[in-house]
């Protein structure tokens, strides 16, 4: 199974892209999407469930927890589900895969506590890269992630996401840390260091520190862990600085509030 990841700016397109994945071949289990819930136009037409009136994105807003149900309006009639995502907000799940990086669990059509990116658990998803989901959510873009299981669908789906307008995973990882890097770099020089000499490895450590095994612990508790992953560096001065700027990023994120103005 190989993961295909596109970020859009309208929701439009990402659905487009949905349509035209199950043209050519892709199942709904195949096709997730992830859209803030106050920016993703045309949420607002889809029922909750197959029997409810429209409305469910203007009630994303006030959801507390999550629930799921079945959405006869949405992208080829797939499961849709609504959370409040701890330093996201109100946030849209389209396709069982997406329902699981809610962390919504439990039979469609019920309902099941609330939880976070952090909950992933779709097969094939790098969960290193849930920080850029989250970042895209944040500033009201969509995520779609599709899962291949031939290679001529993976070929399919890149060509599709393109077509559309999709951003890569990559392009919009770096332009996560181009929206930090100067108050990053300023932060290192006052203590006397040379960013542009350590900022790979800097950066390694920030990033590290929003991987799911080692959000909200610190650099001793999860050593062993980094070690494994970044075993030339993860002892490095550089990095476990950056490792603790990123831990506090992340305990910020937590309890900022979310301007949706």
């Amino acid at each position: 199974m190989q993961t295909i990841t596109g970020i859009f700016t309208s929701f439009d397109e990402a659905r487009r892209s949905a349509e035209e994945l199950s043209a050519r071949g892709f199942s709904n289990d195949q096709i997730n999407l992830l859209a803030p819930g106050s920016s993703a136009a045309g949420i607002e037409s889809i029922p909750s469930t197959e029997g409810e009136q429209p409305g469910m994105g203007k009630a994303v807003g006030g959801v507390v927890g999550a629930a799921v149900g079945t959405a006869a309006g949405a992208p080829l009639g797939m499961t849709l589900a609504a959370a409040v995502l701890p330093g996201v907000g109100p946030a849209i799940a389209i396709g069982l895969g997406a329902s699981a990086l809610l962390g919504i669990g439990g039979a469609i059509g019920g309902a099941a506590a609330g939880g976070s990116l952090e909950n992933a658990l779709t097969e094939g998803l790098p969960k290193d890269e849930v920080f850029v989901y989250e970042d895209a959510l944040r500033q009201g873009r969509t995520v779609m992630v599709a899962l291949a299981d031939k290679e001529d669908q993976v070929d399919a789906a890149r060509q599709v996401l393109q077509r559309n307008g999709a951003e890569s995973i990559d392009a919009a990882r770096e332009q996560w840390w181009v929206g930090l890097r100067d108050a990053e770099q300023e932060h290192y020089r006052r203590e006397g260091r040379d960013f542009a000499l350590d900022e790979r490895e800097y950066r390694l450590g920030f990033e590290s520190a929003m991987h799911l095994h080692t959000r909200g612990s610190s650099y001793e508790e999860v050593a062993s862990y980094l070690k494994t992953l970044y075993p030339d560096v993860y002892q490095k001065d550089a990095f476990r600085r950056g490792y603790e700027r990123g831990a506090s990023y992340c305990r910020n994120l937590a309890v900022a509030p979310i301007d949706r103005g």
